[in-house]
């Protein structure tokens, strides 16, 4: 997260932290979990890659999102993972502020496959656990019900379809 906010602060997290170089996905008792980080919201592709290729049910977004792009941008970006992917986001959210340059958006989620907003912290910036049911037979309804994995274009089809 290298970047120049308007209005805000200039953030290098590459400076004391190295990107990773594997898309992570596991299983666990509450399904198999696609692993990633807040920048990655900003990254669809990923989320694509965790959902077709890898079998992802559940994916994960802690995060520190700024106030300034969590304002804008936080739940729309979550929201949109899940609808596109068909799969739960369960997204943690640091909040407040850090310091007198770095403050946190917060709003700690978790969103079912239809885009649902199914748990929320009551206040954005506080503290604590929401928790929400992992329903398989609604992941499996849905992804039925709207096959777009049957659907999809392979990428060589869209680079085909460009020349």
């Amino acid at each position: 997260f290298d970047v120049d906010v308007p209005g805000g602060t200039v953030y290098k997290e590459s400076s004391f932290t190295e990107a990773g170089k594997e898309i992570v996905a596991v299983d666990s008792p509450f399904g198999r979990l696609g692993v990633t980080v807040c920048y990655d919201l900003r990254f669809p592709e990923l989320y694509q890659q965790l959902r077709f290729n890898h079998e992802a049910q559940v994916l994960l977004v802690p995060a520190a999102f700024t106030k300034v792009t969590g304002q804008a941008h936080w739940e729309i970006l979550l929201r949109a993972r899940a609808i596109e992917t068909q799969c739960y986001v369960i997204a943690a959210a640091q909040a407040g502020k850090h310091n007198d340059k770095r403050e946190s958006y917060g709003n700690t989620l978790i969103i079912d496959p239809w885009g649902t907003v199914v748990g929320r912290l009551p206040d954005r910036l506080s503290t604590g656990i929401t928790v929400a049911d992992i329903d398989f037979s609604m992941i499996d309804s849905v992804r039925a019900k709207m096959p777009i994995s049957k659907h999809r274009k392979p990428t060589e089809f869209w680079k085909s379809a460009c020349l």
